[in-house]
């Protein structure tokens, strides 16, 4: 057998000429164009190539020889028959080069057996060519399938990809548009791209200033222009002089290339940055290419785990798409204008066009929204299905005792809200309502007369808060109201002594204690309750689901009242509270001011210091917000501690300067803070502990460092400490940086005292989880779903949840969707709803 290893630009010029006279079978000098390649092939074999590890090319020969049997046939060929076996003769040929070249492992490393006719036309949707093949089944191994096999099944695992359906629903994270075709004049900067164009010279070397850069360069030309392009090649082994020769040879003078990228502006014109590109048979060729010429999707990545391997991997699980039935039935998708399902995933995978991949988007973040709200009404109207909670009145001699001492009357936001719950409470099924209001607003009153009503009535009442500041502050304010009524109170936190705690656990048992206040403490094993009818929880986002749960569990079934002075945005609202009634107290009580906020940089700080000075003079007193207690090494920020001693000894030397801070005991909180109340201390420095809790109606300044590492929502909270007395109150935003992000977040706290308002810019600056401050706090992860983008589609799906809920909650008529749910949620929720 001849070790003679073939003509590369001579089959690749061969087949060029053929394919732009027109696919006549040219008569050459010796031969026709079919008995060339018919002998080229006949005299060549693969197997005098080898692989970048030195492997025969073995599995070619077969290939190797059908071409040579399909040229011997070329003469009897139709028009359309010549023109695919040329095209499929160059594709094969390129590809032969590029092993030859020793091409980049990430490239052909374990490449898959993907049939590229499927892609015959970048601007048909893959499906309609996929289908025709034979599906595999939506639950079947990513092993067992052919394209895909155990070893790159093994790496997809890395990202939870282990069936066919689990790549039908991974969602690419982005698209770049490689559709829009161009001509070079047409380019411009910052668009993405296609160009079809013939090479006019192409270089290939390894840079001079670093021996392992190699710098691919191409001359290219279409009708309108020219330009260059360029790839970079990093590593010693495309420093070789086989590799670039055998990328010269690829890319020869005359050759047909479609290359797709990033437009970008240098100071030699335009160019594509870093394209990806594909040899052509001739300027209306199909591209195989997975990029070139598509809307591209873009799926999150794993090590391992190359962008080419999801795509190939999607491509091979995509014709499963026809064992998908469509759960949401057809008036409902005609209602709300969806797609169907097969062709949404079809083409939020590999879209024809970017109308196609919105309304592809549009549906299954419909979906995503959709099985969420289900859940939540399915869930709501079980639970107003339990008859069995104490039925409270709303009158009586308690209640009238209490009306009459009230020293302000009700604002017409508060009456709205407590008509809400008092009628809740009237029913055996349970209350399950949130109440939302802004710092200030009159919750605790509201509250207050919620746990009336249940003492009145009979039964007991319990009121849990997250921190003890807060507990504390609950119960003073309790006390005050109980006393006049003749009523005990108690308070029962991680620092209550020990026979206290035994008292308090008697009191409980016996039902002789009517209400208890407390902190995570309530829900320990010890604390029973005779008769607990009505549950309180105050910023209830700062407890766990469970934690919540075994409070309502100290009952049967009892009514459950929870309050939050973090008004969250409508989306996030129904996202993960969906299953409750929310009640929002939108009016403050008249006389309260709005407070004067200003941000500050630290040039401004002596007129800070200047304005608190004269307002402690006038008798008020100052709050100092800092974000850390003890100096970091990481972060150059002013710490608690630090801060305090400053301010004592340079800066206020003349008043007394408190500090309250998370770490301190107690003991030492509760000590600060009935100094700083009680006047004995005019400053205090914090940290964020007295977000909420602390009621001091003579302060009038808040100064807040580092204003910027700060969530707008905490910062209104912080906010609200002050401004709760008859004078004007400024709150200061002292900021060293010089981010426009930044700038443009403070500037929404000195435009608006709008809670609601200011929650919702948060949440687009950033993002739900971040708002909420804590995972475990119920934001559903959602695949494509924005809360921030998508608020429309909420609804939306909102409104056909409750439809759907009504007809049948059970959803034993729509079997399809009923499945889908108990799916989703257990698969991606751990089949718990969130709230």
């Amino acid at each position: 057998m001849t070790t003679e290893k073939p003509d590369w630009l001579r089959l690749q010029k061969a087949l060029t000429i053929e394919a732009e006279k027109g696919f006549g079978d040219l008569m050459g000098r010796q031969y026709r164009f079919s008995e060339f390649l018919c002998l080229t092939f006949g005299k060549f074999s693969p197997e005098m190539l080898v692989q970048q590890d030195n492997t025969p090319t073995e599995p070619h020969r077969e290939r190797w020889q059908e071409l040579a049997a399909n040229y011997a046939d070329y003469p009897n060929l139709n028009l359309e028959q010549r023109q695919s076996l040329i095209a499929q003769t160059r594709r094969y040929i390129y590809q032969l080069q590029k092993i030859e070249a020793g091409e980049p492992e990430d490239k052909l490393e374990d490449s898959p057996k993907v049939s590229k006719s499927l892609l015959k036309n970048p601007k048909t949707p893959i499906v309609t060519e996929l289908s025709r093949r034979l599906a595999p089944e939506i639950d079947q191994k990513l092993s067992e399938l052919a394209e895909i096999g155990p070893r790159r099944a093994e790496k997809l695992a890395r990202l939870g990809l282990c069936t066919v359906r689990d790549l039908l629903f991974y969602y690419p994270r982005d698209h770049i548009d490689y559709a829009h075709q161009v001509n070079i004049s047409e380019l411009k900067a910052g668009e993405s791209v296609t160009i079809i164009a013939t090479i006019k010279s192409c270089n290939c070397f390894t840079s001079p200033k670093n021996k392992k850069l190699s710098i691919f360069e191409l001359q290219v030309r279409d009708n309108s222009g020219r330009i260059k392009i360029s790839r970079f090649y990093a590593g010693a082994r495309y420093a070789s002089r086989g590799w670039q020769e055998g990328m010269k040879r690829q890319y020869a003078p005359g050759t047909i290339i479609a290359a797709c990228g990033l437009v970008k502006e240098t100071k030699y014109g335009k160019t594509i940055d870093n394209p990806e590109m594909e040899v052509l048979g001739h300027p209306g060729d199909t591209i195989e290419s997975l990029t070139i010429g598509r809307v591209v999707p873009i799926y999150a990545l794993t090590e391992g785990v190359i962008a080419n391997m999801i795509r190939e991997a999607v491509i091979a699980a995509m014709p499963a798409t026809i064992h998908l039935k469509d759960p949401l039935p057809s008036g409902l998708r005609q209602k709300y204008n969806l797609m169907e399902l097969k062709a949404a995933i079809n083409n939020i995978h590999f879209p024809p066009e970017n109308d196609s991949l919105k309304a592809a988007r549009r549906r299954l973040v419909f979906d995503e929204f959709f099985y969420l709200q289900l859940g939540l009404l399915q869930r709501q109207k079980q639970a107003k299905q339990v008859q069995t909670s104490a039925i409270l009145a709303p009158t009586g001699e308690l209640l009238d005792e209490f009306y009459k001492i009230l020293p302000f009357q009700l604002t017409g936001a508060q009456e709205r809200v407590l008509n809400d719950i008092l009628t809740d409470l009237q029913k055996p099924a349970p209350m399950n309502r949130l109440v939302q209001g802004d710092v200030g607003s009159g919750k605790t009153v509201v509250a207050i007369i919620a746990i009336l009503a249940a003492i009145q009535s009979g039964y007991q009442a319990a009121l849990m808060a997250p921190t003890e500041v807060l507990a504390e502050q609950h119960y003073r304010k309790l006390v005050s109201w109980f006393n006049l009524l003749h009523l005990p109170v108690e308070l029962l936190t991680g620092s209550t002594k020990v026979v206290k705690r035994r008292q308090i656990h008697s009191q409980l048992s016996t039902g002789e204690l009517p209400l208890l206040v407390g902190t995570h403490a309530l829900i320990q094993d010890p604390v029973k309750f005779n008769r607990l009818g009505l549950v309180v929880i105050d910023e209830q986002h700062r407890f766990g689901v469970e934690q919540r749960a075994k409070l309502q569990q100290k009952g049967e079934q009892p009514h459950v009242l929870t309050m939050t002075a973090t008004p969250i945005p409508r989306t996030l609202a129904l996202t993960i509270h969906g299953d409750l009634d929310v009640s929002q107290i939108d009016e403050l009580p008249p006389g309260r001011q709005a407070i004067q906020t200003t941000a500050l940089t630290a040039s401004q700080r002596s007129e800070a210091y200047d304005l608190m000075r004269r307002e402690i003079v006038q008798g008020r007193q100052i709050y100092i917000v800092l974000p850390l207690v003890e100096e970091s090494e990481k972060l150059d920020l002013r710490s608690a501690v630090e801060e305090h001693q400053k301010l004592q000894e340079s800066v206020f030397p003349e008043f007394q300067v408190g500090l309250l801070h998370g770490r301190m005991s107690s003991a030492e909180k509760e000590e600060a803070i009935n100094k700083f109340r009680n006047n004995e201390t005019q400053v205090i420095v914090s940290t964020t502990v007295i977000e909420v809790g602390v009621d001091v109606p003579n302060a009038s300044v808040m100064l807040i460092e580092h204003a910027e590492r700060f969530g707008l929502s905490q910062l209104h909270q912080l906010r609200g400490r002050v401004g709760r007395g008859a004078a004007k109150s400024y709150c200061l935003l002292m900021s060293s940086s010089k981010s426009p992000d930044a700038q443009q977040r403070l500037k929404v706290l000195e435009q608006s005292q709008d809670g609601f308002f200011i929650s919702e810019m948060d949440m687009r600056f950033r993002g739900p989880g971040e708002v909420l401050g804590t995972r475990q706090s119920g934001v559903a992860d959602f695949a494509l779903a924005s809360l921030v983008e998508d608020e429309e589609i909420l609804i939306l799906a909102r409104q056909a949840a409750e439809k759907v809920i009504e007809i049948d909650f059970s959803l034993e008529r729509w079997f399809l969707m009923k499945a889908e749910l108990k799916y989703r949620y257990e698969r991606l929720m751990g089949g718990a709803i969130l709230t």
